[in-house]
């Protein structure tokens, strides 16, 4: 026990939100990216399409997960 919260309960925490907040700040990576280079709107969703396709995995996991879980 760790604080009064065993293992599980602390890494079910951060891998929820934990990789949650990584995302958001990797959105912020992939906008500044797409800003510095002057991508234009395209050039922009083509980035943000490229790196981000990744991010859904993990949200359709947590939905699908709520979705059984209720």
């Amino acid at each position: 026990m760790i604080f009064g919260f065993t293992e599980a309960q602390i890494s079910g925490f951060f891998l929820t939100y934990g990789v949650g907040a990584f995302i958001a700040y990797m959105l912020f990576i992939i906008g500044q990216l797409a800003w510095e280079s002057k991508a234009g709107r395209f050039g922009t969703f083509v980035i943000f399409l490229g790196l981000g396709v990744g991010f859904l995995g993990f949200l359709a996991k947590v939905v699908i997960q709520w979705w059984l879980e209720r």
